[in-house]
């Protein structure tokens, strides 16, 4: 019975181990999500920015230039 019990207390401390791992493996998760939705803003803005930049650059060609 101590066998036993020695077991199940090796196999406890490896999972409260292995919770642990996965928290901080979670944790690294949602940091990089964040910080990747962050990055994706920002660059959804400069498109924008580049977008409304070019708009302007067509609207002053010559009206011969813009093609239909």
């Amino acid at each position: 019975m101590t066998d036993d019990l020695a077991l199940l207390e090796q196999k406890v401390y490896a999972l409260v181990a292995l919770v642990e791992e996965l928290r901080e493996a979670n944790a690294a998760l949602v940091r990089d999500a964040a910080s990747a939705h962050e990055q994706n803003r920002v660059l959804a803005q400069r498109m924008q920015a580049a977008s409304a930049r070019l708009d302007a650059l067509i609207a002053r060609l010559p009206s011969d230039v813009v093609q239909p």
